[in-house]
């Protein structure tokens, strides 16, 4: 028998599967489960490359059938237009049906208000849980992963979220042996990540062995910013730059992809798959630690969100 040499395979189990088959294996065993157990799931989907890899998976889960949940997005209106532009194409391009909940329509009728710092990462809650409560959503498929922040790696793969959407990590549900339990009551719904267990490094290599498209913007390119609390940010109508704040042309990409006036470029000359996967096997620093302002408002700033309804 050839011995095992490919990454991640175990030596002492030739059997066993290599590491990327076995987290595609599981994120497909869950989307399964939940086709199973659910009425009306929905994909979170943002044209970031978490929910591209997501929606892949969801494709290769019921091929040859079409995925049988429809797309969720939340518009804050101060998205990067490389990103919708790359999702408007993927529903296209596959057939799916995609609800908008529009953080703009929200301030229009008053239902929020504009923030002083523009930023609109943390008023995309009240649409979310008003898309899921409209449309009657029970379970819903978002791309958080549990290296990327602290309160993150609290999270089940099945994450009971309360009636009025709240995240309690008290209620949280044990799930040995991958068994996934989907009890709610009426009102309630749960929260699904496929990618839980996955890294932001596994998912660079899964998306190089799987050749799967990305928005440009996540490769090195010139673009024009400003320097804003250690970050490069783009400028835009969202209330950048102010006074004082130089735009300057910079070779930089991104390592992830929100809301523009919260979401930092990096200094960067990675152009290819190989050259950003080197990029980050090198990082000390995660990719939301290193360029997501919206988790520095405070120690705890994403527990706290997420206990609101946030993803």
């Amino acid at each position: 028998m050839t011995p095992p040499n490919s990454v991640g395979e175990d030596a002492d189990n030739p059997y066993a599967l290599p590491h990327l088959d076995a987290l595609e294996s599981e994120a497909v065993h869950i989307f399964r489960e939940v086709a199973g157990e659910f009425e009306r799931p929905v994909i979170l989907f943002s044209g970031g490359k978490d929910s591209i890899v997501m929606l892949h998976l969801a494709l290769k889960a019921f091929t040859p059938a079409p995925v049988p949940f429809a797309l969720l997005h939340v518009d804050t209106g101060h998205n990067f237009p490389e990103v919708i532009d790359y999702r408007d194409r993927a529903v296209e391009r596959h057939g799916l049906r995609l609800h908008v909940a529009s953080v703009q329509e929200f301030i229009d009728s008053g239902r929020l208000r504009e923030r002083p710092d523009g930023t609109r990462n943390p008023l995309q809650t009240v649409p979310l849980l008003d898309g899921i409560e409209k449309n009657r959503f029970d379970a819903v498929f978002g791309g958080g992963r549990r290296d990327e922040e602290k309160a993150r790696a609290k999270e089940r793969v099945f994450s009971l979220r309360d009636e009025f959407g709240g995240w309690d990590p008290r209620r949280q549900r044990p799930e040995l042996w991958q068994l996934y339990n989907g009890r709610h009551s009426p009102g309630e719904h749960v929260r699904v990540f496929p990618l839980s267990n996955w890294t932001e490094l596994d998912v660079w290599q899964y998306i190089e062995r799987e050749k799967i498209d990305l928005p440009a913007i996540y490769y090195a390119h010139e673009r024009e910013v400003f320097a804003r609390a250690g970050m490069w940010l783009a400028p835009g109508a969202w209330g950048g730059p102010r006074e004082g704040e130089r735009i300057e042309r910079r070779l930089v990409r991104y390592r992830t992809v929100g809301d523009m006036s919260c979401t930092g470029a990096v200094d960067s000359q990675a152009a290819t798959i190989s050259q950003v996967i080197e990029e980050i096997a090198a990082s000390r620093l995660t990719e939301r630690g290193a360029t997501r302002a919206d988790d520095k408002l405070s120690e705890a700033a994403m527990e706290d969100r997420k206990r609101e309804g946030y993803f």
